[in-house]
């Protein structure tokens, strides 16, 4: 069982930028590739990034690749999303997930509760 815990939302300005952790807990955190996700109003819930276990590789939507980054910390049980040059709408709320590296939600077996990003213009 894994529980993961997103933080570091919040309201920012377009062509800001936002760094979103998200802390697991138990020992296992390293046995599983990491994922975001978002889900805008109105919308599904979609892909953004993916980190395999070890760090290497990663993956990346096309609308975020260039201004986003994956990593993880795998002595803290902790991931990242680092977020530089953010659009409107690039505005959800953010979800990390554990489980296969891949960009197909259904793949991930655990899921945090998610925090808002929103981004004005």
């Amino acid at each position: 069982q894994v529980q993961l815990v997103e933080s570091g939302g919040g309201l920012v300005q377009a062509g800001g930028s936002l760094r979103l952790s998200c802390a697991a807990s138990g020992r296992t955190f390293s046995s599983y590739a990491m994922g975001w996700f978002r889900q805008a109003p109105g919308k599904e819930r979609e892909f953004v990034a993916a980190i395999n276990r070890s760090g290497d590789p990663t993956y990346y939507a096309d609308s975020v690749k260039g201004r986003f980054t994956i990593s993880r910390d795998n002595a803290k049980n902790t991931v990242y999303l680092q977020m530089n040059s953010l659009k409107p709408e690039d505005t959800a709320v953010y979800y990390c997930a554990a489980g296969v590296y891949t960009t197909l939600q259904y793949a991930y077996n655990y899921w945090g509760q998610g925090t808002q990003v929103t981004v004005s213009s």
